[in-house]
């Protein structure tokens, strides 16, 4: 009876975590200062303006957190908004897209590329017909494309995620794994180099280089599964992104595992935050998409009137635990699955 009242209260906590979440307008403290003149400018000249958001992939509620930022942006610069993105965090799928917004020529686009080089000549055809262009969570090496370039300081992100493992009991020698998306995506691979970066500091032991989920849940289930077969003390794992953890989560929890070998995610969608709840992840390392897409629109359109743009703003994560996600604070974190 204990635990059934334990799960009956954690549904409620949930729940009521998400609907503070969905209500959530806060910015980002980091970078408020910095971009309040493009802010001020943006509400002024956006009137009739055509914004197009192409999100890094259709459905992940990161994405959908920053399209509900950026729809209050439009909404109060008086700007429209037109939403696109590919079915998978796929190049070869987003690209085809971004051409035909170059035909369109918005005047602004906010993207999230899916590759650092790939993506390049389709967003400089872009670039080079009028549009403006700010980069959104990922970003592209060519550092002549976007008039500013807005994301979390994924490095830092990384390091937290090692701590986080630090903090929930891992040692210097601890066996631990790190499964990412693919590489050449900007935002995923800081993370890889900052939580490697951390853990060796700290003293654990990677027992490979880094594995791919493809950005699929089920893949990084299967990653993981073999991992654990392999290594059968493995510690700790840190996955990079929202559907990377869901499938960990599942595959430590399929193996039996679940809080023997801790897993820290990247990313606070709701069914992360259940996954929270249960005990088969034991952190999160959550971002603020919401704002993002609200600064993004902004420092957008701030350039089309003339006004101040900041080139660089990287907004901030938090940790997410059992312990603190009942915390008001905290909640502003969990990401929507719709606006």
């Amino acid at each position: 009876m204990k635990t059934t009242r334990l799960i009956g209260a954690s549904a409620v906590a949930v729940g009521a975590l998400v609907l503070a979440a969905c209500g959530s307008s806060d910015s980002s403290t980091s970078a408020t200062s910095s971009a309040a003149g493009g802010a001020s400018s943006a509400a002024a000249g956006g009137g009739g303006k055509k914004v197009t958001l192409m999100v890094g992939v259709k459905g992940d509620p990161f994405y959908i957190s920053m399209e509900c930022g950026a729809k209050e942006a439009v909404a109060a610069a008086g700007a429209t908004l037109d939403v696109q993105g590919p079915d998978k965090f796929d190049a070869t799928l987003q690209n085809p897209m971004l051409d035909a917004v170059a035909a369109a020529k918005p005047d602004a686009l906010l993207v999230a590329p899916n590759d650092v080089k790939a993506s390049t000549p389709s967003l400089k055809r872009i670039q080079d017909g009028g549009s403006k262009v700010v980069l959104v969570d990922t970003v592209v090496d060519d550092p002549s494309i976007g008039v500013s370039r807005i994301a979390t300081n994924n490095s830092l992100g990384g390091e937290k995620a090692a701590e986080a493992l630090q903090t929930l009991g891992l040692k210097a020698g601890s066996k631990v794994l790190v499964i990412s998306t693919d590489p050449g995506i900007s935002s995923v691979d800081a993370r890889v180099e900052g939580f490697g970066k951390k853990a060796k500091e700290l003293g654990f032991v990677l027992v490979s280089d880094t594995q791919y989920s493809h950005n699929q849940a089920a893949e990084g289930a299967k990653v993981v599964s073999a991992a654990l077969a392999k290594d059968a003390d493995l510690a700790g794992v840190f996955a990079t992104n929202l559907f990377t953890a869901q499938g960990v989560a599942t595959g430590v929890k399929q193996a039996g595992k679940s809080g023997a070998v801790k897993v820290v995610g990247f990313d606070a969608g709701p069914d992360q935050m259940k996954q929270l709840q249960a005990g088969d992840v034991q952190a999160l390392v959550a971002q603020k998409p919401y704002d993002i897409g609200k600064q993004g629109v902004e420092q957008a359109l701030a350039s089309l009137s003339g006004g101040s743009v900041t080139a660089k703003i990287e907004t901030e994560s938090l940790v997410v635990t059992q312990d603190n996600m009942a915390d008001p604070e905290v909640a502003k974190y969990i990401y929507k699955s719709s606006c």
